[in-house]
């Protein structure tokens, strides 16, 4: 037996009926790309989070990169992110020509230290980017706040934090814009790659829409440069699906963290920390331990699979070299980058399951 760390496959196993009815639904209708799924899928998400507008795109790689250009964030511009974060984060600021400006995490969330921000804020910086990591909110009260002092944007990466809260307020909701990833593992994931923009700004949202379209309204008449990054219809169907079950996939993955943090008791061990006005959907499991190694080496003797996310930040990624960071410049996320360690947790795990996480890590 092995326990994966997240196994999408259980997930869809709990509606399996519907995706499989919704599949053959879009593929008989003959529409496979800007169809009727993609427009239901854009009102629902939209509703679901209570802004005016969603846009399907290809990826939520292409959702931050878009983000960023129809903001008109370019060279000599800078961004500041996380530093720790995945570099799909940093790529959309610098497949833009702009400047990321990292800045450290905070010792207990592990998301961007609000108090560090305003001291990275130049003359040249142009937005915020927190990224709601593991699946809680950043602090978006602070966030906004700076961001109105200086008349910056906010562009909100909420890759793995679909459902998550801030003070009551869904991620994605509180900024200028919120990118959205669907890749399969995500609290709402599609079959395959998938993504999304939201925001109440029409202009800006009207933008997204030509940009995925090569940059037309109308076919060939090309008003900017875009690209094909449009979410096809099969993913749409499988997207609305996964969405009438988001709350109670979050609930799924919530009751499963609850465990984990009243039974997990090992000194070795430190577990995720909670802020007083966020929700976490947990996304992931993040645990810091003594030796990072030695712990994923033993839970997978014990046939259990752990990740680690993410071993080389993006400040230190070679493809960054020439911006010259060193690990030294942001010490807790470099501490968590060789610490952190994620454990199981996805919706429609076994309880059995849990049991053993919880009884291997209290016997490391």
């Amino acid at each position: 037996m092995m326990i994966e760390c997240i196994n999408v496959k259980e997930n869809y196993n709990l509606f399996a009926k519907e995706y499989e009815e919704a599949i053959f639904h879009s593929v008989d209708s003959g529409q496979y790309i800007l169809g009727s799924e993609l427009e239901k899928f854009e009102k629902n998400f939209a509703a679901y989070l209570g802004v005016k507008h969603c846009v399907g795109l290809n990826s939520g790689t292409d959702a931050l990169l878009f983000a960023i250009r129809a903001l008109n964030i370019h060279e000599g511009d800078e961004v500041i992110l996380p530093a720790s974060t995945y570099i799909a984060s940093t790529l959309g600021i610098t497949e833009n020509g702009a400047t990321p400006v990292y800045v450290d995490s905070t010792e207990d969330t592990y998301l961007i230290d609000v108090n560090q921000i305003e001291k990275r804020i130049t003359n040249r910086t142009k937005a915020i980017l927190p990224v709601h990591l593991y699946g809680q909110s950043c602090d978006m009260d602070t966030i906004e706040k700076i961001a109105k002092k200086y008349g910056l944007y906010i562009i909100e990466d909420c890759a793995q934090s679909h459902g998550s809260c801030w003070n009551q307020h869904y991620t994605g909701t509180q900024g200028t814009i919120g990118c959205f990833s669907f890749y399969p593992t995500k609290p709402l994931g599609a079959l395959g790659d998938a993504g999304a923009i939201v925001t109440n700004d029409e202009d800006l949202a009207d933008k997204i829409r030509m940009l995925r379209n090569y940059g037309s309204k109308v076919k060939y008449y090309n008003e900017s440069i875009g690209r094909n990054s449009r979410l096809d219809e099969i993913q749409a169907a499988i997207l609305s699906v996964g969405l009438k079950h988001l709350d109670e996939s979050n609930e799924n993955r919530q009751a499963i963290a609850k465990r984990y943090l009243l039974e997990i008791k090992n000194d070795k061990v430190r577990l995720p920390y909670i802020a007083a006005k966020a929700s976490h959907v947990f996304h992931l499991f993040p645990l810091l331990v003594d030796d990072q190694k030695r712990f994923n080496a033993y839970m997978l003797s014990k046939g259990i699979r752990t990740q680690v996310h993410y071993p080389i930040p993006p400040f230190m990624a070679e493809c960054f070299s020439a911006q010259g960071h060193e690990w030294e410049e942001f010490p807790n996320a470099s501490n968590l980058s060789k610490h952190e360690v994620s454990i199981p947790i996805y919706s429609g795990m076994k309880m059995e399951y849990v049991d053993f996480v919880i009884k291997v890590i209290n016997e490391y």
